[in-house]
């Protein structure tokens, strides 16, 4: 297995903490949140390609995780967020 390989499937913890944080830079949902992205959207990256660097990482990230209903997991990072 390649060294990239394994560095892109080695999750990052504060990759959680960035999607309740970080806008989408561009495009039609632009200074939305990334948890916040629409699902539709998130699967059309998913189908077209992610971009590259952080917010394709983090655009795959919760990607999975609103593929896999696991939303809810967001709210404590949301909650310490705001603080």
């Amino acid at each position: 297995m390649s060294a990239n390989l394994i560095k892109a499937c080695v999750m990052n913890p504060e990759d959680l903490s960035l999607l309740v944080t970080r806008q989408m830079p561009f495009g039609k949902y632009q200074g939305r949140l990334i948890a916040d992205l629409p699902g539709h959207y998130l699967g059309w990256f998913a189908r077209s390609g992610f971009p590259k660097g952080e917010l394709g990482r983090l655009l795959a990230l919760m990607h999975e995780i609103d593929h896999n209903g696991l939303n809810a997991l967001l709210e404590p990072l949301r909650k310490n967020a705001r603080r």
